[in-house]
């Protein structure tokens, strides 16, 4: 405790480190302001429906991604989801197209570009989402939930809201990276997490104590679960395995240069939460099914709309480790890696530099991913064991899937941030022993 308090008097001492941190706890509460604040024209009072439209399914996801402004119909309802999808949309065109490939190999400023072409397709996403998400309002509301006269006036105020909105969410993330700890996208995709946590407990601790419930040591044991289930977490996000590297001696004058060994560190999860997320997209699919009203399409879609059901979690799974093996595939190039070390002079002691260095980095990541895309399987479909086990449905999301995994993988990225302003004035970190390793070389969010 006196160990974690000095370090507190260390971080207030830094005036850089405070002020970022005080300028991060601003803009996110702007953010949680803005998630309560609801659409002009619509009755707050007849959010009812929208609400329980939210409490499951794809809808769920989207709502626990906006921090509850989805179900709020707050002007920051779509969130920064369509950010999220221009962002992938932009990695995967980095793959196939070559002025993509060529932004990404030219630095700052191919990056700024990127960035900036990351904005506009979020705008036009964002203007074809917010149509249908009104359309949405008017089908779980009803019309009497709608209190503007002039319904074009409406609509058109409203599609103009979220689009501003949603570039105004993405700008709070870019100025918290700017001016704040971390990175501003993914904390605000925690915090819109971390919002629901307090509630989800609350209810399960009223579940347990009331009669029929287990008891306060059922739910010790779950708390138990669920602090395992954070540990072997935090081993899946930061286990690496290290590629020595050797780089040759360079005489320059009277200096020496190279000769020292390094390390590539490639990491057992490259993918990230992203597996999970598209499986979980292409999860409601067979659900559609039951729409063509005949014997088979209703024992398709019947089979698929219980998430605690045996094939719904095995589809799951398998396309949670397909999907890590196609992200990491596109997120993880080992001809541009094998380049890098040629070109600086560098190699992998016993293997022959170009191809043969290209195949065994290959060989090496499609081994080191397999174990990882079975753990985080398992992860994705943890929250269906923590429901059959009697875990109320809100607080068994934190059990597993993208929710545990955003969570681990942002607090680890800002307390290493934390810790590398602590190191610099020649502070202790904020373990006594190893240092915190972020999310560098993952896919963040």
């Amino acid at each position: 405790m006196k160990k974690f308090l000095q370090t507190l008097k260390h971080i207030y001492t830094i005036v850089d480190l405070r002020n970022k941190l005080l300028a991060t706890l601003g803009l996110i509460l702007i953010y949680r302001f803005g998630a309560h604040v609801v659409l002009p024209g619509i009755d707050p009072l007849a959010l009812t429906g929208l609400q329980n439209q939210a409490s499951t399914g794809l809808v769920a996801m989207i709502n626990m991604f906006s921090g509850g402004a989805f179900a709020n119909a707050s002007v920051f309802a779509l969130g920064i989801m369509p950010y999220i999808s221009a962002s992938i949309v932009i990695q995967l065109m980095g793959m196939a197209v070559p002025y993509f490939q060529r932004l990404q190999r030219e630095g700052e400023s191919g990056r700024n570009k990127i960035n900036q072409i990351t904005r506009y397709l979020t705008v036009l996403i964002t203007g074809f989402q917010a149509p249908s998400y009104i359309i949405n309002l008017h089908y779980q509301l009803g019309e009497n939930a709608f209190i503007m006269q002039n319904q074009n006036l409406f609509w058109v105020s409203s599609i103009v809201i979220l689009v501003a909105g949603t570039m105004f969410v993405m700008w709070l993330g870019e100025r918290i990276t700017d001016k704040g700890i971390g990175n501003g996208i993914s904390l605000i995709i925690m915090i819109g997490i971390v919002a629901r946590f307090p509630q989800s407990l609350a209810s399960e601790i009223v579940s347990r104590v009331s009669a029929g419930g287990g008891g306060f040591i059922i739910f010790l044991v779950e708390m138990v679960m669920l602090f395992l289930v954070f540990v072997a977490s935090i081993a899946l996000v930061q286990a690496v395995r290290k590629i020595p590297v050797q780089y040759a001696k360079r005489i320059v004058g009277n200096k020496q240069y190279g000769g020292v060994r390094q390390y590539i560190p490639l990491k057992i999860n490259a993918a990230g939460v992203m597996p999970i997320i598209f499986a979980q997209a292409l999860m409601f699919i067979p659900m559609m099914f039951s729409s063509f009203n005949t014997e088979t399409t209703n024992a398709i879609g019947a089979a698929f709309s219980s998430i605690t059901g045996f094939w719904y979690n095995f589809v799951f799974f398998l396309l949670v480790v397909i999907f890590t093996y196609f992200y990491t595939a596109i997120t993880v190039n080992p001809t541009q890696m094998a380049d890098d070390m040629k070109k600086n002079g560098g190699f992998i002691p016993g293997v022959k530099p170009g191809k043969k260095t290209i195949e065994f980095l290959d060989t090496v990541m499609s081994r080191i991913t397999f174990p990882g895309s079975i753990f985080l399987a398992f992860v994705a479909i943890l929250p269906a064991f923590a429901m059959i086990a009697g875990i109320n449905n809100q607080f068994a999301n934190f059990f597993g899937g993208t929710s545990l995994l955003i969570l681990v993988g942002v607090v680890l990225d800002t307390l290493q941030h934390i810790e590398s302003h602590l190191l610099m004035r020649h502070y202790d970190g904020l373990m006594k022993s190893g240092r915190i390793k972020g999310r560098a070389g993952a896919t963040s969010i």
